[in-house]
């Protein structure tokens, strides 16, 4: 699968392709740097230019997730290595979860960009 990703940015990858990815590095990153918080949020799908008007979840929900783990004392917003839907802890693509698919991500960001995690 990440044999497939065009990393230069030449010709465009899957919307779910990408969500995968960040959410696989957040949860990398959550499992590597246990001291800090990494979490993901799915805002759901919104009406705003990429969701179109027809997008049937709240704009306002999609982004109090964010702001909650961000500034919250909430022992469940202190946690790291979540995948939250308006406030909700959900269960992600079972990749996000897998260490070698984890690991194999890491190296081909590290291999773009020069920094290691």
């Amino acid at each position: 699968m990440l044999d497939r990703v065009d990393w230069r940015g030449e010709s465009a990858g899957s919307y779910d392709d990408s969500k995968l990815y960040v959410t696989a590095l957040m949860a990398a990153v959550a499992r590597l740097r246990p001291g800090g918080l990494s979490n993901a949020v799915d805002p759901g799908w919104v009406p705003t230019r990429m969701g179109g008007p027809g997008a049937p979840d709240d704009l306002e929900l999609g982004h109090r997730t964010q702001e909650w783990l961000a500034s919250s004392d909430d022992p469940q917003a202190l946690s790291t290595g979540g995948y939250w839907y308006h406030r909700e802890r959900t269960q992600p693509h079972r990749s996000v979860h897998d260490e070698a698919f984890q690991e194999r991500l890491l190296q081909r960001l590290a291999e773009e960009t020069g920094i290691s995690l």
